[in-house]
């Protein structure tokens, strides 16, 4: 296969990954040394595996680091059906005959942007081997239907999240991809911190956005008792939000955390008496 220089021109000066640049900086708190050690990562131009609960904040941390380093940021929803084809690129039939069309990965590394794959450990591993050059020293992606070697332009930077807690339903990340990439866990932050993304992002104020963190603290430990997950940062900006809307706080709590947490009526049953309590008249 022939290799292509790093970066491809574009008419006008204009770059195909323009388009994936955020106009503006999303919110994110920082909640220990986490942007110093992406930072870092990005300077020697490592992988990044970000890697914690659901709704626990790693794509918004993406989303500013991003920002904050002026990438345009390309981002993949992993899935058990995402092919190789769809990550590198294909072939299309067009009214002018045949073209090639890059795939987001391809994308990003030939223009040099941040390709986030999220929740990487979903997608099928004959898929995840497309990443091994590309993840180490070499940074060259194979487009074999293409008969060609991207080399990643200097600009060009691979992230990935996903769930540790996916890991016993038989969903795992082989050695061989993992030692590729550097790492950062994360988990909810402390009550202070997520009160105040609470309030932050759902618009409630200080009392109420203790009580939802608190009420999120209490689903989290029933944890113990069958619970795949409590509720995540993200459910309690939703509760936060419909409050907003004009909902009570109790209904509003049902809506956004008890119903979508659990369907096993035991479960469900529990769920229901932690809201109640925790916004007892």
């Amino acid at each position: 296969m022939r290799a292509t220089a790093e970066p491809c021109g574009a008419v006008g000066g204009a770059s195909p990954v323009d388009g994936w640049r955020l106009d503006a900086e999303p919110f994110y708190r920082p909640v220990g040394g986490e942007v110093a050690a992406f930072e870092a990562a990005h300077a020697a131009r490592l992988p990044v595996l970000v890697k914690g609960p659901t709704g626990c904040g790693k794509t918004r941390f993406v989303e500013h680091m991003a920002w904050r380093l002026g990438l345009p940021l390309v981002t993949v929803a992993c899935h058990e059906d995402l092919t190789a084809g769809d990550l590198a690129g294909r072939w299309l039939l067009d009214a002018g005959g045949t073209r090639w069309q890059d795939g987001p990965l391809a994308l990003a590394a030939r223009h040099g942007a941040i390709c986030y794959l999220d929740e990487l450990v979903e997608a099928r591993p004959d898929t995840l081997a497309l990443l091994h050059p590309l993840a180490d020293t070499r940074r060259m992606l194979p487009l074999e239907r293409h008969g060609e070697w991207v080399r990643a332009h200097p600009d060009f930077r691979l992230v990935a999240s996903y769930n540790p807690g996916y890991q016993g339903a038989g969903k795992a990340l082989k050695p061989s991809l993992r030692q590729r990439f550097t790492a950062l866990a994360f988990d909810y932050p402390d009550a202070p911190a997520e009160a105040a993304i609470v309030a932050h992002e759902g618009g409630a104020d200080a009392a109420l956005a203790a009580r939802l963190v608190e009420l999120g603290r209490r689903t989290r430990r029933l944890r113990d008792h069958g619970l795949e997950e409590g509720a995540s940062t993200r459910m309690l900006v939703h509760a936060a939000q419909l409050v907003r809307g004009g909902l009570p706080a109790r209904e509003a709590c049902l809506q956004a955390v008890a119903c979508p947490l659990a369907d096993e009526p035991d479960l469900a049953e529990a769920l229901r008496g932690v809201v109640h309590a925790a916004f007892a008249a």
